[in-house]
């Protein structure tokens, strides 16, 4: 099945909540007018795409709608999918792992999927033809480092471990030695789940990051940080939480076949001007793919 096909049926939940929201309200409209427009942006609201975001996309449709005078359901709709693809035009969804080695470290609260995410993405990058080496570098959480094991050897990439409560930063290290040694493309860190108002654990991510520029200087360096689609509004205001901390450059999205709430993927893109760098749509290794906005507007409306 293709991104577009597994994006579709992941969506699906969204999908037919955001369409029967709309369609109820063209329904009750026979004319193209302002009554018509702040039933949309209520409709964009529920599906969770937040206040700021939908009231800026009704403005620039209301715009539109007066400017090129659009009067029928169809030219509504296809100016509505133009205005969500412009918030995803205004940032890179490209991965940056030009060099070799290059390095993607992946951060998030816990529970959101950092581990599955990271064996899908070593599977994905495998299949790219990218040689793939994994830190577990979550040494705090028990069992994580066997959990993340069971996801390399699906993958087949080496993992670099070490016991429960050992300094993360020092994995990584001995990480990076194992990368440059095997000659490696990629190397992916996991990190240990946690909230951005925990100091001592936000100090420990620094100590990662300074141990990653110190000994990869010029690697290309991918901080990307793992959402939960089905916590909705929540992941936006988690991410910008995350940001005062952290450099994050980009979103990994999972659990979004598991929700109506996918409308969540433009407000966390407007609200934080950072681009969806992977979806994950299935419980299955091959399920994540890079994230792509055509196809996502496509499939939502």
């Amino acid at each position: 099945m293709g991104f577009f096909n597994k994006l579709k049926e992941g969506l699906s939940k969204t999908k037919n909540s955001f369409n029967e929201k709309m369609n109820n309200v063209f329904s009750n409209f026979r004319k193209v007018d302002e009554d018509l427009l702040e039933e949309l942006e209520e409709v964009l609201i529920m599906s969770d795409v937040g206040v700021d975001t939908s009231i800026k996309i009704i403005n620039n449709l209301r715009n539109r709608i007066k400017r090129e005078k659009i009067e029928d359901e169809e030219g509504v709709k296809q100016a509505l999918r133009e205005e969500i693809k412009k918030i995803f035009d205004t940032v890179d969804e490209g991965i940056n792992l030009e060099t070799s080695p290059s390095v993607i470290l992946v951060v998030g609260v816990n529970g959101v999927g950092k581990t599955t995410s990271i064996g899908k993405i070593a599977n994905r990058l495998k299949q790219d033809g990218k040689k793939v080496v994994i830190a577990a570098a979550d040494t705090f959480r028990a069992a994580a480092v066997e959990q993340l094991e069971v996801w390399a050897n699906r993958a087949n990439c080496d993992i670099v471990k070490r016991n429960e409560g050992a300094d993360p930063a020092s994995v990584v290290y001995d990480a990076i030695k194992i990368t440059k040694e095997k000659g490696a493309d990629v190397l992916i860190c996991d990190t240990a789940g946690r909230l951005h108002n925990k100091k001592y654990l936000m100090d420990e991510l620094e100590k990662i990051k300074k141990v990653i520029d110190k000994e990869l200087p010029d690697a290309s360096k991918e901080i990307l940080m793992v959402l939960d689609a089905t916590t909705g509004q929540n992941a936006i205001s988690q991410i910008k939480a995350f940001k005062e901390t952290v450099d994050i450059n980009g979103v990994i999205l999972t659990k979004l076949d598991g929700t109506a709430k996918g409308g969540a993927v433009i407000g966390i893109v407007s609200e934080n001007k950072i681009p969806v760098k992977f979806i994950g749509v299935g419980e299955q290794i091959d399920d994540m793919e890079k994230f792509n906005s055509d196809d996502f507007v496509k499939a939502l409306i």
